[in-house]
């Protein structure tokens, strides 16, 4: 994983490092100005001009523009403070204003056309957040030192940042609570399959669905099957046969009252059970999915009704587990579990609500926050805004099934399966999508997966 930290955190990195400042701001300066070269397609003739602050961010532009000068670029050095509105004409812009410290607002100068290149982070990014207050000049590419800066990971951050390229100058970051997930972390996490396997051995029981809202518990079942689910059952109250189910799943007839048993006795040969798409919300359901909640004996995902039923109960209700659990909460389902919206600071949201519940906390998102109760993070930041359409919750709830069934652990379940999730609607068509294309797009993420090991 790409290791993450706060700027507190990089603060002290910075001050336990045992070079000189000097020395770090010079392998940074090198840093950025390899990228300028690169942006400007050569050298010289070329006119750069640096937006620098007075911290080490402006000290690394300073160093950048002599470095850049010294190799032919025609540079001008400009004082953040004292930018004109509008900026000469350039060949490329670099942005060392502010860094990740920075608090307040930044009205940058007008710089037309001309590309920027910023350095650590686009002035005006709140480093922790990715909160932008007042104007930021959008970077081409952001060159970032050591380790990524949550605000380049979470929107509108992430938008104004570019291309964002890590560069080493040698800090330790092995302590890092926080990391990005890689197609290499998925791959070493998804187990191989036993020569003597059989479908029980990663057998899923989803309860889901109700009269009107089967769709959820069809596309789960197929997101399961697809995710490596050797039997998936599926479990909708009041509905005895279903003829839309995929073809491989099972059916189990269950009644509209008292289900919650009629499952119970489905998970004796189940790896996992998916409790909560599209149940809905009555009385009867509610304590339905408490009992379950509480008392299944296997891995255990909750999602969308399954979620709001839990409420702000779900610490008390969770508590009497033994068997891990996952809940993948979109905004509102956090706000409900937590009793307020998670805010800016999408981190410390879901390491509280972690924290609170003994769970994994799936934070679903553009950037997806995986938080375990001991304060770890993973970010999954492979899907896009083909996403956003109904049903594409209900195909990441059958995938992380799928997993937790298989055996994986339930933070590399969840990190996994939100990875796979992004990866798979990025196969699919940039307009027009819908959730079953998502599952469409698994076999082939899976198989480039299984190249990387």
């Amino acid at each position: 994983m790409l290791p993450v930290l706060t700027p507190q955190e990089m603060g002290a990195v910075d001050a336990a490092a045992p070079e000189p400042t000097d020395v770090l701001i010079g392998r940074a300066a090198a840093a950025v100005a390899r990228h300028a070269v690169d942006l400007l397609g050569g050298r010289y003739g070329r006119r750069v001009l640096v937006l620098a602050g007075k911290g080490n961010n402006g000290n690394d532009g300073r160093e950048a523009a002599r470095r850049l000068a010294r190799r032919g670029v025609r540079v001008s050095v400009i004082a953040a403070t004292d930018a004109p509105e509008r900026l000469p004409p350039g060949d490329l812009v670099i942005d060392a204003a502010y860094g990740t410290g920075f608090r307040g607002e930044y009205e940058p100068p007008d710089v037309g056309d001309t590309p920027v290149l910023a350095v650590d982070i686009p002035s005006g990014v709140d480093g922790l957040t990715g909160a932008v207050h007042g104007r930021v000049l959008p970077a081409r590419r952001t060159v970032t030192f050591a380790a990524l800066k949550p605000g380049l990971l979470f929107h509108p951050g992430r938008a104004r940042a570019g291309e964002v390229v890590l560069e080493d100058i040698g800090l330790d970051v092995s302590g890092a609570q926080v990391g990005v997930v890689e197609a290499a972390d998925v791959a070493g996490w998804l187990p191989p399959r036993p020569p003597d396997s059989h479908k029980w051995r990663a057998a899923v029981v989803i309860a889901a669905g109700s009269p009107g809202m089967t769709g959820a518990a069809h596309l789960a079942a197929e997101a399961a099957q697809r995710a490596g689910a050797g039997m998936v059952r599926v479990a909708s109250p009041g509905i005895d046969y279903d003829p839309a189910l995929p073809t491989e799943a099972v059916g189990v007839g269950v009644p509209a009252a008292g289900w919650d048993d009629a499952v119970t006795s489905q998970l004796d040969r189940a790896g996992a059970l998916v409790l909560g798409p599209g149940l809905g919300r009555s009385a009867p359901t509610v304590t339905a999915i408490h009992h379950l909640a509480s008392a299944a004996p296997v891995p255990l995902l909750v999602d969308g009704d399954g979620l709001t039923a839990l409420g702000e109960q779900a610490g008390e209700i969770l508590s009497r587990r033994t068997a891990p659990v996952v809940l993948t909460p979109h905004d509102g389902e956090y706000a409900r579990l937590a009793g307020r919206p998670p805010g800016e600071d999408r981190l410390a949201a879901a390491r509280e609500l972690a924290e609170a519940t003994g769970a994994v906390v799936l934070l679903k998102g553009p950037t997806t926050v995986v938080a375990e109760p001991g304060g770890r993070v993973r970010l999954s930041t492979s899907g896009d805004a083909r996403l956003a359409t109904a049903g594409t919750g209900d195909v990441l709830s059958g995938i992380v099934g799928a997993l937790l069934a298989q055996g994986v652990p339930a933070a590399d379940a969840a990190a996994a399966g939100a990875w796979l999730h992004g990866s798979a609607a990025c196969e699919g068509p940039r307009r027009g999508m819908v959730a079953s294309d998502v599952i469409a797009g698994l076999p082939p993420v899976l198989a480039r997966l299984g190249e990387e090991t």
